[in-house]
């Protein structure tokens, strides 16, 4: 007797319902997608996860993988606003399993909310940051300037870290304009910080004067909501990034050759976001 061998959306499936929450299979554009029941507070939630199987042999049926798994979840998300999804890589499933369970179980329902209002913002150093990020951000640490912890009261562990860059500089109508990027925000493993990302904002905006800051919204994770909530505004799309994949420890290279793996990936892009300080006088976070 043979035993068929779980595929990746089944193993996502599996962990979904182990988790607690109903979970369903559905078609879409040809693809499997999970379509995730569960409630949160007082209210249904909806969430259609999309899993990206890595299996794509060359650049080519990676891109097209790309476009699929995008024209899906518009699809999705035009049956209603209340309406999420997320696409699930492989490769980072399999890499990093702790990270993006954690971050799964959080888009499910599954987490522990903090309020900032009962949280500090504290100044911390570079390493504190990288370790943090490390750990808690889809992408790791990256290079960056300034950086902020959230931390509950006496609390020696930041609940929520951000990093943003050095000013980009240029002159505007004999102004001169400095322009920041906001690197990374995340905050720890099943924590979720209930207006974490404004509360920090706002001690960027008092201590370092910034008249602009712009970010990107990872499309396989975010629509950009929590950005546009803060009062950035819709600047641009960044092209989808391709990645040559080393199927014996899932490890993903960016800016490949074509010769650089055996499997390929690309992911699906990111919205850009930006902040032009004077739209930002009248909402700045308590």
């Amino acid at each position: 007797m043979h035993l068929m061998k779980n595929t990746f959306p089944d193993e996502l499936k599996d962990f979904v319902i182990r988790s607690g929450s109903d979970c369903e299979n559905v078609s879409a554009g040809g693809m499997t997608v999970l379509e995730v029941r569960f409630r949160s507070g007082d209210s249904h939630k909806c969430l259609y996860i999309v899993p990206a199987e890595i299996t794509s042999g060359s650049p080519e049926e990676a891109e097209e993988a790309s476009r699929t798994r995008t024209a899906v979840k518009n699809a999705l998300k035009s049956d209603g606003d209340d309406i999420r999804t997320v696409t699930v890589a492989e490769d980072l499933w399999k890499s990093r399993p702790d990270l993006f369970r954690y971050r799964l179980l959080s888009h499910t329902g599954h987490f522990r909310s903090i309020f900032a209002r009962n949280c500090e913002v504290r100044r911390i150093d570079r390493n504190a940051a990288n370790t943090f990020l490390d750990v808690n951000h889809n992408y790791g640490a990256a290079a960056c300037r300034y950086c902020f912890g959230l931390f509950e009261k006496n609390a020696s562990a930041p609940a929520a870290v951000a990093t943003f860059s050095n000013a980009r500089r240029w002159i505007k109508d004999d102004r001169e304009i400095r322009s920041y990027e906001w690197v990374r925000y995340a905050s720890s493993n099943g924590i979720r910080v209930v207006g974490g990302m404004g509360k920090i904002l706002a001690r960027f905006v008092e201590e370092i004067h910034p008249d602009d800051i712009m970010s990107y919204a990872d499309l396989e994770w975010s629509d950009g909501n929590v950005y546009r909530r803060l009062g950035f505004r819709e600047d641009g799309f960044r092209k989808p990034v391709l990645f040559a994949i080393n199927p014996d420890d899932w490890s993903r290279k960016a800016k490949p050759d074509q010769t650089s793996g055996s499997l390929w990936y690309m992911n699906e892009g990111s919205l850009k976001y930006r902040l032009r300080l004077p739209d930002y006088q009248d909402r700045v976070p308590q």
